[in-house]
């Protein structure tokens, strides 16, 4: 219980910290200081400036605002999806969901990160920021929904055959009452857990579009360009305050993990 409750703490921390970047950040994550590049951290720059000038304090708060907020978007897509089709299959059985599971097994079957960087290698890369912010984590959605679906279409079967549920149809209930009144509601827990299981998933899926160039477009910063510095160790050893985008990404990621653990526990 203490460790999701501070698991908890941290991502509301984490969360406060992304909303008020406005107000945190030291400067503004485009702004160069072009007379300090690379420098070390110092009063005015807590964790120094990049190779461009940049305030690196600045660049990490704004980057967590767009993987920490964006990446719920990402799983809400995939959970509607995964409720619509999933929820379909096992609401109509039959020839029906013999087909849908097939085509998720399919979906399921396909390296899910490598048809991710093939699908956004396709597209254009020398797009507007927020334009590439918009494509990365609506692609993350749309293509995220598959597992969350096979499990949905279980559970809308099992909730199909049950007592509640024969003495709706029974009484004479119709599909579109049987589907908002009495499914629905029960099938609310697992969406949520998909929704929460999907959060830190997509997080770790945008890092590793953005550490490949094909994610969130300069000057806009996330994670995962944060992390492309990171490829230099032999300039990093003299320099370990730039780990701290890392540091943040794990700690984040975990205490998901945890929090969510505990919850079901």
């Amino acid at each position: 219980m203490r460790r999701r409750f501070i698991a908890i703490m941290f991502l509301g921390l984490v969360t406060l910290s992304a909303l008020l970047a406005d107000l945190l950040a030291p400067a503004h994550y485009a702004q160069q200081f072009r007379e300090i590049p690379d420098a070390a951290y110092s009063r005015q720059h807590p964790l120094g400036t990049d190779d461009l000038g940049r305030d690196r304090l600045s660049r990490l708060l704004y980057g967590t605002r767009v993987s920490l907020l964006l990446a719920p978007a990402a799983a809400l897509i995939a959970t509607i999806l995964a409720a619509f089709i999933g929820g379909t299959a096992g609401l109509a059985g039959g020839w029906v969901e013999g087909i849908v599971m097939s085509a998720v097994d399919l979906f399921l079957s396909l390296p899910w990160l490598f048809l991710l960087i093939t699908i956004r290698a396709l597209l254009p890369l020398n797009v507007a920021p927020l334009t590439s912010v918009a494509i990365t984590f609506g692609l993350l959605g749309c293509l995220g929904w598959a597992g969350a679906a096979r499990v949905v279409c279980a559970d809308t079967r099992r909730l199909c055959a049950s007592d509640f549920m024969l003495q709706a149809r029974a009484s004479g209930s119709s599909g579109t009452r049987l589907l908002l009144h009495h499914l629905l509601p029960n099938l609310k827990p697992v969406l949520l857990a998909q929704f929460w299981i999907s959060i830190p998933v997509f997080i770790l899926s945008e890092t590793n579009l953005s550490i490949l160039g094909l994610g969130v477009a300069e000057p806009l910063p996330s994670w995962g360009s944060l992390l492309r510095e990171l490829e230099s160790f032999s300039i990093l050893s003299s320099k370990p305050w730039q780990f701290t985008p890392l540091v943040l990404l794990i700690a984040t990621v975990s205490c998901f993990h945890v929090a969510m653990q505990r919850k079901e526990a």
